[in-house]
């Protein structure tokens, strides 16, 4: 037994790619392993705290898709930061139906009690989100509702497409209002014209208009409860007031980069793309130029837009670079193991995955199918463009003249002219000889016991490795694995 476990040792002394494999198993375990178990702290279970910090978000201007991913980022902050309530400053005429079901979906998921202060309109779609709050508050001089639907152009839909839009909406925000404890016959009326509101034989909307409250009427008591509003205020301050909220304030304001996360969000298969191609072509130049660079601003540019948007936190980040770290020991410190590169390569894969999904702090780590459809959707588009495109440029790229460009420039010393050996002319297409370094893609190769200056054509070969003469362009030789 004793000398097998000697063996063993000495072993692992003598392979230093075992010894690398071991290290990058520990960095693995004791850095992403928590960050993938970190749903499941108590840090971030987004428990409301009562203690805890007041959000104010401010939802004023036209409602969009870049309003959208401003409050369901500032919701996320909240949420982590264990907030005792979300107030929603609230200035609209309306916007986007969409982009108001998506704002109303994510004020009923997160788990902070959230209050709507109209401040001082919530026309339309605006109406809709408040709908979504727990409660809501008016300026004495505030007016919500009508909330019809109508085309992009403020015209009237064509009869059909009306009725089956309106009786989606309605189901919409009745729901919305069931949840809040809102009035569900007010939310209907807020939406279709031919509703009734009646409170005993009092009628406060007939099917002949479409309903609009001011604060009077949006707080008028009928049988001891408000119409729909919980209060009147002048200021976020006597909103706090009135709720018996005493937390810090903390205003989250938006950074005006949503619009561009929303246009980046959309060329998502472009922008995964664009990084694995200049990541391929970087990797098969010497040294760390233009095309790591740009590799870098494609992945930045993805990782941002998703955070912008409310979705990437930094942990997807992370975990993205120590796959990437695991790829590079694979390729440069200990090619040949496999194992690690390749739990690399399924860390970047899933970061990226990761960062598409829009994940709430304190819900189940793994993700729906639901939620998983369109993150695999774009990542297997951006897998097949861009194994095509780096097959073209494994083909075709070995033979264009800035390839040549960037090998010689970067191989070449200063001094003399003359830098490859002359020995390179007696090379022949079909000659054998045995890689002397890793080509990646150049490097050296010995032939009848000569070292030459060579490229590799296609993937990198690893030093030992038997090659083969493909091509020999001048001082320029080009093989190919054996």
């Amino acid at each position: 037994m004793n000398t097998v476990i000697s063996l063993e040792r000495h072993r692992w002394r003598d392979d230093p790619s075992r010894m690398f494999t071991r290290l990058w198993f520990i960095v693995l375990l004791f850095v992403a392993g928590p960050l993938l178990a970190a749903d499941e702290t108590p840090a971030t279970s987004g428990a409301p705290a009562p203690a805890g910090p007041v959000f104010i978000i401010p939802l004023h201007g036209t409602v969009s898709d870049p309003q959208f991913f401003f409050l369901r980022r500032a919701l996320k902050e909240a949420q982590r930061a264990h907030a005792s309530a979300v107030i929603l400053d609230v200035d609209t005429f309306g916007g986007s139906v969409l982009s108001a079901m998506d704002e109303m979906d994510a004020l009923l998921t997160t788990r902070i009690p959230t209050i709507a202060f109209v401040n001082t309109k919530a026309i339309s779609a605006g109406s809709m989100i408040s709908l979504a709050a727990k409660r809501i508050y008016m300026h004495p001089n505030a007016v919500i509702g009508a909330s019809a639907v109508v085309d992009g152009t403020g015209q009237d839909l064509q009869k059909t497409m009306l009725e089956k839009e309106t009786s989606m909406l309605v189901a919409k925000v009745r729901g919305a209002a069931k949840a809040g404890d809102h009035p569900e016959d007010v939310a209907e009326a807020f939406v279709r014209k031919e509703s009734e509101v009646k409170r005993g034989d009092f009628v406060v909307d007939s099917k002949e208009t479409l309903l609009t409250l001011n604060t009077p009427d949006a707080t008028k008591l009928y049988e001891g409860r408000s119409l729909l509003a919980s209060g009147t205020a002048e200021t976020v301050e006597e909103v706090m007031k009135a709720a018996g909220l005493t937390g810090t304030v903390r205003r989250i304001e938006p950074t005006g980069f949503e619009s561009i996360a929303y246009w980046l969000k959309m060329f998502t298969p472009l922008l995964l793309i664009g990084g694995g191609i200049c990541a391929y072509i970087e990797f098969k130049m010497p040294g760390f130029g233009i095309f790591g660079i740009g590799s870098v601003i494609f992945f930045g540019l993805f990782f941002s837009s998703y955070f912008i948007a409310g979705l990437a936190g930094w942990e997807a980040v992370i975990v993205f670079v120590i796959g990437l770290l695991l790829v590079l020991g694979e390729l440069f410190l200990h090619p040949g193991t496999m194992i690690p590169g390749l739990i690399g390569v399924l860390l970047m894969f899933g970061s990226l995955v990761w960062a598409m999904v829009d994940h709430w702090p304190g819900t189940p780590a793994l993700p729906t199918s639901e939620e998983l459809r369109q993150p695999m959707l774009n990542l297997i588009i951006a897998i097949l463009g861009g194994s095509v495109l780096i097959a073209v440029l494994a083909k075709f790229l070995p033979k264009t003249s800035i390839f040549r460009h960037f090998v010689l420039a970067t191989s070449s010393a200063s001094g003399p002219a003359v830098t490859v050996p002359v020995v390179n002319f007696e090379l022949h297409v079909g000659d054998t000889g045995v890689a002397a370094t890793t080509l990646r893609p150049s490097g050296k190769a010995t032939f009848r016991g000569d070292a030459h200056d060579v490229t590799a054509d296609g993937d990198f070969i690893t030093q030992g490795t038997g090659v083969r003469v493909v091509s020999v362009d001048g001082v320029r030789v080009v093989v190919e694995r054996v």
